[in-house]
C-alpha cells in the first residue's frame, strides 16, 4: 500500500453494483488521494446482484490493512449476515481502519458484526425493517441520506453511497474538491445528509 488512502471494498455474491461502483467512481477521480481495492473471502471472481462479475485484488487471507472499509449491500447480505468468516474479517479490519463505511444493506453486516453497537446509523429505507432486526444495539436513523458517527459512515439505499463518498472526500480533502468531483461526474450531489424523501415513501416517517 502507498501513502494514499487505501479503500478496501468487500464483495460477495449478490452485491449491488451501484453500491460499489458509485462510490468508487467518486474516489477514483482522485487517484493521488485514494487507492481502490476489491476483496472477497476467497479472492476469486464475484458475481453482482445484476449479473456482471468483478475480479478481486485480494482474498481475506491475503488482504492488507485498509485505511477505509466499504461494505456494499445487495441481496447477498441476507446470506452473508450468517457468514462468520466475513463478519470476523470486518471486525479485524475495522479495528485499525480510519473510516468504516457502508452503503444500503451493507450496514446489516456491520451491525451483525457488532461494529455499530451504541452508534447512529442508517440503511436502505425499503429494507429498513430487515436491517434493523440484525441488531437492537444500534441507534437506527429512519430519515437520513447518510449518517456520520465519528469514523463510521453509513448511507441509505444504492445511490446514497455516492453522496456519502463525496462527504468523505470533503472531510479528507476539502469541500471544493468534493464539489469538483461531483461536477466531473456530472452528478448532482445532495450535500444535506438529512435529505431523505425515501423515508416517507416507505412510510418510516
Amino acid at each position: 500500500m502507498s501513502d494514499r488512502i487505501s479503500v478496501g471494498v468487500v464483495l460477495f455474491d449478490g452485491f449491488e453494483l451501484l453500491d460499489v461502483f458509485g462510490p468508487l467512481e467518486m474516489f477514483g477521480q482522485l487517484p493521488n488521494h485514494f487507492e481502490l481495492c476489491l476483496v472477497a473471502e476467497n479472492g476469486d471472481i464475484v458475481a453482482s446482484n445484476q449479473g456482471p462479475r468483478s475480479v478481486l485484488d485480494f482474498g481475506f487471507d491475503s488482504s492488507p490493512q485498509f485505511n477505509m472499509l466499504l461494505v456494499p449491500g445487495g441481496s447477498g447480505t441476507r446470506r452473508e449476515v450468517h457468514n462468520p468468516e466475513l463478519l470476523e474479517w470486518l471486525r479485524s479490519q475495522a479495528d485499525n481502519a480510519q473510516y468504516v463505511t457502508s452503503v444500503c444493506t451493507g450496514s446489516a453486516l456491520l451491525a451483525r458484526a457488532g461494529l455499530l453497537d451504541g452508534r447512529r446509523a442508517t440503511t436502505n429505507k425499503a429494507a429498513f425493517d430487515w436491517v434493523t432486526s440484525q441488531s437492537d444495539q444500534v441507534d437506527w436513523q429512519k430519515q437520513a441520506r447518510w449518517v456520520e458517527d465519528e469514523r463510521f459512515f453509513t448511507s441509505s439505499g444504492v445511490s446514497a453511497g455516492m453522496d456519502m463518498a463525496l462527504a468523505l472526500i470533503a472531510e479528507i480533502t476539502d469541500l471544493d474538491t468534493a464539489k469538483q468531483v461531483a461536477t466531473w461526474s456530472e452528478y448532482e450531489w445532495h450535500q444535506n445528509q438529512d435529505w431523505d424523501p425515501f423515508a416517507a415513501i416507505h412510510d418510516l416517517v
